[in-house]
């Protein structure tokens, strides 16, 4: 079955002549040579022919009654175009010939009496040709097909990218959004979690908000990465953790007066607020800095003697302003400094207590003047709704009330204020000039 439906097609030749001995002839040889041969005896034989049967090549005499040969393939070329005529014609009749070639336009003429292997060799290469113009063109319009199909392909699939272009971009911007909020929820907590720290109450109250907020001045005059400044940031919050199992009487007496069994229990806060932020993942910087916060610059600190630069940076960045805090609150002694006494002590230590670089960005906070910049000072009366928080909005007693950054809404403003008047606080916005959209 598969043999004949792959076996080659027969090819099909008309030939028209008005003498039975010359198509007796021509059918004979073709059909020898495996050709199919219907034959015509006029030209109008021919035609209608034409009209009900399908053949590959035609061929005709140049001299026939009533239509000539000339006539004959003229009417094929303009009914029949693509069919291969070929002519037959005498040594006599060259003029009509070259008619028939302009009129008719055959593919060739042969001179009788013909060679009957030229004329099988003429037709073959007409076959032939024919069939590579088919082919050409078969593969031309495949060709075009494709191109049209790939450019709509191109089309569509340049409007899928973009498509998935815009959704992934979406996806992006949604999940920046989310981290920034979570980022914005994750900081909030720490800072509730530090007003829980300060509700002990006395030296601690509204500590550690001021030693953070020193600690990330600092960081930003060093040019530290956001990531660090933060991991600064949040040890600054938490430096007190370890204080939590304390006893009033040791939270509250300066530093200067313990007994050496309390100054042992009291230095061992830091490594104990390390102990409890360990298994939180996002919290190991900042339990490392908590660890080393009273190590000193000179080795002769705690828990673990480091020195320099062995000393995490935070660490040495937390010290200071920490100390600086603890100065003018009487941490470290019944007397209260004032904070360019402060100051005076922390410079005067640059080198032993201290690092010196952290040193000099610590007197360039100061010196700068200028971090009140793009932040207006509101009472609670002139607040308005689509105000941005630039710092943490606190309590008198150092409770956190808002985070910074926070967007003031109708509602919130109103239970501030009515907060504000029932506990006499006098609060003050520190709102950021441009607005949060």
């Amino acid at each position: 079955m598969d043999d004949l439906q792959n076996a080659p097609v027969k090819r099909r030749i008309l030939c028209v002549d008005d003498e039975p001995n010359i198509l007796s002839s021509l059918r004979r040889l073709f059909r020898s040579k495996g050709y199919d041969v219907i034959i015509a005896n006029s030209g109008q034989e021919g035609l209608a022919t034409l009209e009900v049967e399908k053949v590959d090549l035609v061929i005709s005499d140049m001299r026939m009654p009533i239509m000539d040969g000339a006539a004959f393939l003229e009417k094929v070329r303009a009914r029949w175009p693509d069919l291969i005529r070929i002519l037959l014609t005498g040594y006599a009749d060259m003029q009509s010939t070259i008619d028939a070639i302009n009129r008719g336009e055959i593919y060739r003429y042969i001179t009788k009496p013909w060679d009957d292997n030229d004329i099988v060799l003429v037709v073959k290469e007409a076959l032939e040709r024919k069939d590579l113009e088919r082919e050409k063109n078969r593969l031309e319009d495949l060709t075009a097909r494709q191109n049209e199909e790939l450019k709509e392909l191109n089309a569509n699939l340049e409007h899928k990218v973009l498509q998935r272009t815009k959704e992934l971009r979406s996806a992006h911007d949604q999940l920046i959004g989310a981290n920034e909020k979570l980022r914005n929820s994750f900081l909030t907590s720490i800072k509730v979690f530090s007003s829980v720290i300060e509700m002990r109450g006395g030296k601690l109250t509204g500590h550690s908000r001021l030693v953070a907020d020193l600690a990330r001045k600092i960081a930003h005059k060093m040019s530290l990465n956001a990531r660090e400044s933060q991991d600064i940031f949040i040890a600054s919050l938490l430096a007190d953790i370890g204080k939590l199992g304390f006893s009033d009487e040791l939270i509250n007496t300066p530093v200067s007066q313990l007994s050496p069994e309390q100054l042992r229990d009291f230095y061992k806060h830091a490594v104990r607020a390390e102990q409890l932020l360990m298994p939180l993942d996002d919290l190991h910087n900042a339990a490392k800095i908590i660890r080393s916060q009273h190590e000193r610059y000179d080795g002769h600190g705690l828990p673990d003697g480091l020195s320099a630069g062995a000393i995490p940076l935070g660490s040495r960045i937390l010290s200071v302003a920490n100390d600086y805090q603890q100065l003018q609150n009487g941490m470290y002694s019944n007397k209260r400094l004032f904070p360019d006494d402060a100051k005076a002590f922390i410079h005067k230590n640059a080198g032993s207590r201290y690092d010196p670089v952290v040193i000099d960005a610590f007197k360039r906070v100061f010196d700068a003047n200028d971090d009140e910049g793009g932040i207006q000072l509101v009472s609670m009366k002139d607040a308005e709704p689509g105000m941005m928080l630039a710092a943490d909005l606190v309590s008198k007693d150092g409770m956190l009330l808002l985070p910074a950054d926070y967007v003031l809404e109708a509602n919130v403003i109103e239970k501030l204020r009515l907060y504000d008047i029932a506990r006499k606080e006098n609060l003050t916005l520190r709102i950021a000039q441009k607005r949060k959209t």
